[in-house]
């Protein structure tokens, strides 16, 4: 049977508090030379895990979350792009209902890189600027712009579950976790918009 610790026998709870009462009551008495004895580096103090952050690392958004800078780069550049795609394809939709959907889409493309920048701050104290030109569209029927914006949406659905599975920063999973929901539920109003647009 191995050895057991200090704290690890039975009554090891009663020795720490009767060890706290009698250095109140005498700080210079040793009420028990015998399991101080048996034990020489053992303190009457428990000894406590290291909490998480107490080396310095931060507990989210640290050096797990570091490895993943490049592929947070690369959803800022997509979140930008396709802000910008919206906002183009508000000017072509044919009735008011597509065009309020498309700028929607534009304004949570554009939160989305903002939340992701701030992600890139949190990790590296630096900011992340980036400018993005996205190249001409073509000019498709209206069914054919909402069919391909779906399977854009669907993708990056898939790409930020992926991306959060990956981690092993729990922060930042999350955060991924939640683009990916958001992502998906872009697809899902395209596709009802197509519906309604056939």
């Amino acid at each position: 049977m191995p050895e057991l610790s200090l704290y690890e026998t039975p009554g090891a709870e009663d020795y720490r508090r009767y060890d706290r009462i009698w250095k109140r009551v005498s700080p210079g008495l040793d009420p028990y030379p015998d399991v101080r004895a048996a034990q020489p580096d053992a303190t009457m103090e428990p000894r406590l895990p290291t909490a998480p952050g107490a080396n310095g690392e931060s507990c989210c958004m640290g050096s797990a979350a570091r490895d993943e800078l490049e592929v947070i780069r690369a959803f800022i550049r997509g979140e930008l792009a396709d802000a910008q795609t919206y906002r183009y394809l508000s000017a072509l939709a044919p009735a008011p209902e597509g065009k309020r959907l498309v700028r929607r889409l534009a304004a949570d493309e554009t939160a989305h890189a903002r939340t992701l920048q701030s992600v890139h701050f949190l990790i590296t104290g630096e900011t992340y600027p980036v400018t993005v030109v996205t190249p001409p569209q073509p000019r498709l029927r209206w069914r054919d712009v909402l069919r391909g914006r779906y399977h854009e949406e669907a993708c990056g659905g898939s790409n930020y579950a992926a991306a959060a599975e990956r981690t092993q920063d729990v922060c930042l999973k999350r955060i991924l976790e939640k683009l990916s929901a958001d992502e998906y539920r872009h697809a899902e109003l395209l596709r009802a918009l197509l519906e309604r647009a056939l």
